[in-house]
């Protein structure tokens, strides 16, 4: 079963970075039929609120390495399988940004080093926003999104619409946040198309891990308070 659940981490994992961060590098800014910072963001929630509803029954439905470590520390997953979760969708997100890279690169003029949706702080920030503001941007809200997926799959949520509401506040956070840090929350997705970038995107790819790590164990802390049965 182990097998199973890796493998549906890396497909989920796969198509929230191809979906994601193909509809910034393809489709947010093309001429006249752009869809923008609105579109992006429908985009990244629609990933994870379709996968968790294809394959969240065999793994759970993480696809992301700051969610895995949030349910560790929220009592929801067994240390054991942190590690081989973590890989798997490290690696679903660079299969994806590889995907990515070979249709973008099909366009000429196509150049990598703009960014391919990339996250980034200071000069790399979509609003030039500093590393400080970028920091407590990924912190907060990868702390609510672990809180929202914490209450969402809680025994006693409505059962059946969990992925709605995980899938629309991953919308609703990168609506907030694309102008701060291009937004991740979400490690694989960082990894899966800075190291494509290299340069300045891998130098910054740090925050983007420890940030949404620290986020997820801050939001787990604060639903293990506030969720617990009185």
């Amino acid at each position: 079963m182990t097998t199973k659940q890796y493998g549906a981490e890396f497909l989920g994992t796969f198509w929230l970075v191809l979906g994601g961060c193909g509809s910034a590098v393809l489709a947010a800014a093309f001429p006249g039929l752009g869809i923008g910072f609105v579109g992006v963001s429908l985009a990244f929630g629609l990933t994870v609120l379709t996968m968790a509803y294809a394959v969240g029954h065999i793994s759970g439905g993480h696809f992301n390495p700051a969610v895995s470590v949030g349910l560790w520390a929220g009592g929801r997953f067994p240390a054991s399988q942190l590690l081989p979760y973590i890989i798997a969708q490290v690696l679903g997100g660079l299969a994806a940004g590889g995907v990515l890279y070979l249709i973008a690169s099909g366009k000429a003029g196509f150049d990598v080093s703009a960014g391919f949706a990339s996250n980034g702080f200071g000069e790399h920030s979509p609003g030039g926003y500093s590393m400080q503001a970028a920091l407590i941007t990924e912190v907060v809200l990868t702390a609510f999104f672990l809180i929202i997926i914490l209450g969402a799959t809680d025994g006693r949520a409505p059962a059946g619409f969990a992925p709605i509401a995980i899938g629309l506040a991953l919308t609703l956070i990168h609506l907030i946040s694309i102008p701060v840090t291009n937004t991740s929350v979400n490690p694989a997705r960082s990894t899966g198309v800075a190291i494509y970038v290299g340069g300045w995107a891998v130098q910054q790819l740090w925050l983007f891990w420890l940030a949404p790590i620290v986020g997820a164990l801050l939001g787990a802390a604060a639903y293990r308070v506030v969720g617990a049965k009185s």
